[in-house]
């Protein structure tokens, strides 16, 4: 959530902020703005609620001459969504701009003490109290912008990225992170700033993630980094592994589909390097490192937040499956203020896409405090939570743009699949006859997605029958239950119709009393160990007047007879089903929301990383 991206050099920076602002959006937010020194050395302003857009068109026939710029798209916090709320804000002094990613939890304390002072403040914003308090250090002690932060971040309880114009110093950008996201783009005398990499691309492939604590003094033509202590470090310079096409449409209607189309390659990516199924190996190095501590874990805790929990809640059934092995799902959020018993001999798996969800990242360094082993599984390098593990395994699924995931969950359930077979072998808790035959089926998976995919008009003309519904149920059991889960909350996101995902031996226990002639209700209903359970309440809501739609697999004449609709996957070992009964669930959210002429890929509220808890 938020977006920040800033430029200095010898380009024109308000293009620069722009484009940057515009990749920026899948972030979430509901107001933008961009604040410029000019050639006449003037500190400009810009900022209103709402979109990129709106703000662009506002500024049509204004002049934006100006080489240093900062940008933020905001998702309120602190103050409703408003033109004074939104970023950058002006110091009282009207000296320093700011734009902030976080929230500052002892804001209130700081701003009583500038009011005190005679400080008038003109937003609702923790991030307008932080500015002045900057300022105000800098004035009382007479020093220079950078120790002026670094002595009121020592002040500060809470997240964030700052980064400050200064027209005392209109050739410098002042930056600083705790707990939020911020890379830092190296080019040929210019230098770009922004929360991911997305806005860097087009320029440079070479970045700098700024770590916790570190406060960056950025010129056009320099770069340095420095602690709170005014310890100068050195910058540890990355290659960005992605091309521009990444983060480009390519062609399709919207993100999501084509995220959801790109499964086949993405679960490709995840196997490849990793599986040899003709030679029954399984090659993970954050395994292979620390097999005798993930061997002889007394129980596994998969710590995450939204989709990233669905994905831990089929790991569990996993791991316990294979390994033998306790598994408890937590949602990081409530696992970070529970005060768990965690402690050495407990291995964390943390899982979130982005890297940076705020909730996961707090919950797996108290647990690191305690003594637990952490490892990370996530999509982006040198993320924040892949920097805090002790190992892990990257998804490789490329950038996700769309704010509801499709490609990083099939990507996450591939590598808890990948590491729960690994460490089923180590542990010698699987015959090698079954691993092998495991193995095989899964080196396959990416053409059983693709087959799935060949059939999407089916599942977007089942989207036009139901797109008027006003809720949805979803059912499943077993490994497939969180696939019900997953379903209910893509259609939630995309679609807005109120839905929810339940195991199916639970229906009898509350929600068959919602079930009437005008319910949708959509079960995973695969040939499974449990599947002539799942049959038998299909045949409830049948009886009750539903309307069934069912996820079968492909040849199941009888249960599709039960159906008033219903989408057939290919057969696969009942373990791996996950990875394929929910690629119907996002198409049927994608062409439902599609249907109701929705912005599918930027839902209204939500945010792509929840960078605040």
């Amino acid at each position: 959530m938020c977006g920040i991206v800033a430029y200095i050099g010898p380009r024109q920076a308000y293009p620069v902020l722009l484009k940057g602002l515009k990749r920026l959006e899948y972030r979430g937010y509901d107001s933008a703005g961009i604040a410029l020194i000019n050639d006449d050395n003037q500190l400009k302003v810009y900022k209103r609620k709402g979109k990129v857009a709106e703000l662009e068109e506002s500024l049509t026939g204004i002049p934006l001459a100006a080489n240093i710029g900062i940008g933020h798209t905001r998702w309120a916090t602190h103050g409703e969504p408003s033109d004074r709320n939104a970023h950058p804000h002006i110091s009282q002094s009207g000296k320093i701009a700011m734009i902030h990613n976080g929230i500052i939890e002892n804001y209130a304390q700081i701003k009583q003490e500038l009011l005190n002072k005679g400080y008038r403040f003109h937003s609702d914003t923790d991030t307008e109290v932080l500015l002045n308090f900057i300022d105000d250090i800098r004035e009382q002690n007479h020093c220079p912008l950078e120790e002026a932060v670094r002595i009121a971040l020592k002040r500060v309880v809470g997240a964030y990225v700052i980064v400050l114009l200064d027209i005392e110093n209109p050739d410098t950008l002042i930056a600083a992170r705790k707990g939020s996201p911020l890379v830092i783009g190296i080019g040929k005398g210019e230098h770009f700033l922004a929360s991911d990499a997305s806005p860097i691309l087009e320029y440079s492939k070479e970045v700098v993630y700024v770590n916790d604590y570190q406060v960056a003094i950025i010129k056009s033509d320099e770069l340095i980094l420095k602690n709170l202590g005014n310890e100068r470090q050195t910058p540890f310079i990355t290659k960005l592994d992605m091309d521009l096409a990444a983060i480009e449409k390519g062609g399709y209607d919207h993100f999501m589909i084509k995220e959801i189309f790109e499964q086949p390659t993405t679960v490709f990516d995840c196997l490849r390097g990793r599986l040899d199924a003709g030679l029954g190996l399984i090659t993970l190095s954050g395994i292979e490192q620390n097999l005798e501590t993930l061997t002889q874990a007394r129980r596994i805790i998969i710590v995450a937040c939204g989709t990233s929990w669905h994905a831990g809640l089929v790991g569990e059934y996993l791991i316990e499956e294979l390994c033998r092995i306790p598994v408890e799902v937590e949602y990081a959020s409530e696992f970070r203020y529970r005060n768990p018993v965690v402690g050495e001999g407990d291995v964390i798996l943390a899982v979130s896409q982005s890297g940076e969800t705020a909730d996961t990242l707090v919950a797996i360094e108290k647990a690191k405090e305690n003594g637990a082993f952490i490892y990370g599984i996530v999509n982006v390098v040198g993320s924040s939570i892949a920097r805090v593990s002790h190992t892990g395994t990257y998804t490789h699924a490329g950038p996700e743009i769309g704010v509801a995931s499709t490609k990083a969950f099939t990507a996450q359930l591939t590598v808890i699949t990948l590491f729960a077979l690994r460490l089923a072998l180590a542990k010698g808790t699987i015959s090698r006859e079954r691993f092998l035959s495991l193995c095989n089926e899964l080196s396959v998976i990416p053409d059983k997605i693709a087959q799935i995919l060949d059939n999407a008009a089916a599942v977007e003309a089942i989207a036009q029958r139901y797109k008027d519904a006003r809720d949805f149920l979803y059912l499943g059991r077993g490994n497939n239950f969180p696939i019900a889960l997953e379903g209910a909350l893509k259609l939630k996101e995309i679609s807005y119709i109120h839905a929810e995902g339940y195991p199916a031996g639970e229906m009898k226990h509350g929600p068959i009393a919602l079930v009437d002639d005008a319910l949708p209700v959509v079960f995973v209903a695969t040939k499974d160990a449990v599947h002539e359970k799942v049959v038998s309440n299909m045949q409830e809501i049948k009886a009750r007047r539903g309307r069934v739609i069912a996820i079968l697999t492909e040849g199941d004449d009888f249960t599709a007879q039960l159906c008033e609709a219903h989408i057939a996957i290919p057969e696969t070992d009942e373990l791996l089903t996950p990875l394929l009964s929910v690629i119907p669930m996002q198409l049927l959210a994608y062409y439902i929301g599609v249907a109701k002429d929705l912005d599918v890929d930027k839902p209204r509220n939500l945010a792509k990383s929840v960078t605040v808890e």
